[in-house]
């Protein structure tokens, strides 16, 4: 079970990407805005979660015509109150988590266009228990890792290659690079592992102990 969520950051990405992820899932999550760019693609979400109070007009009136019971391209509703405590996506993953509880991740839409909101959105993947969290952007992938947990890295040759850790102390591995680390305690938000170079067609990158967010860029 894939479940995509599409989020509501001020720079989307490109209607083909959403379009190409929503394909690959079984199910389909708008987070408030991120409605407005599944309307513009022409996918259905089976589930908005939001306060609605940065969705377009036409957005707005899709949520309240399924409130109010009728089929349409928003298949269930949860609204929040706009004075709430958490974001919108720290309870969309809390409803994924409690209708999809086995689901592998993959985001969209979450990191373009405010910094403050792209770093609190890794610091919420890294809080969720999944082993792998895929994030999708224009211009990268990016993954979030909770160790023990190996991704293999496959035709990426040439590609450039980050990664951050996320806990207060990660121990990773990385293979098929022009800079290898074997089992490589690394601290909080270091930047040891910024701009590496992808060697191999079968690179290995492995979270041993802690949690890490890793990007290949393109």
């Amino acid at each position: 079970m894939r479940v995509l969520i599409v989020g509501g950051s001020p720079e989307p990405s490109s209607a083909v990407l959403v379009a190409n992820l929503a394909a690959q899932c079984n199910a389909v999550v708008a987070v408030d805005r991120g409605l407005d760019v599944l309307l513009e693609v022409g996918i259905a979400c089976d589930l908005f979660c939001g306060d609605a109070d940065s969705v377009s007009e036409r957005g707005a009136e899709l949520v309240h015509a399924c409130e109010a019971g009728k089929q349409g391209l928003v298949c269930a509703v949860e609204r929040y109150d706009p004075h709430k405590d958490y974001t919108d996506l720290a309870l969309a993953l809390r409803a994924i988590d409690e209708r999809w509880p086995d689901a592998q991740l993959v985001c969209t839409c979450l990191t373009g266009g405010n910094p403050d909101h792209a770093l609190a959105v890794y610091g919420r993947l890294a809080a969720c228990r999944e082993s792998l969290i895929e994030l999708r952007e224009d211009g990268f992938r990016s993954y979030v890792l909770h160790g023990p947990f190996m991704l293999h890295v496959e035709d990426a040759w040439g590609k450039r290659f980050s990664f951050v850790p996320l806990s207060p102390e990660a121990v990773v591995s990385e293979f098929g690079m022009r800079w290898e680390l074997n089992c490589a305690p690394v601290e909080l938000l270091s930047d040891l592992g910024i701009s590496n170079v992808i060697e191999s067609n079968n690179a290995l990158f492995t979270c041993h102990e802690g949690v890490v967010v890793a990007w290949v860029f393109d």
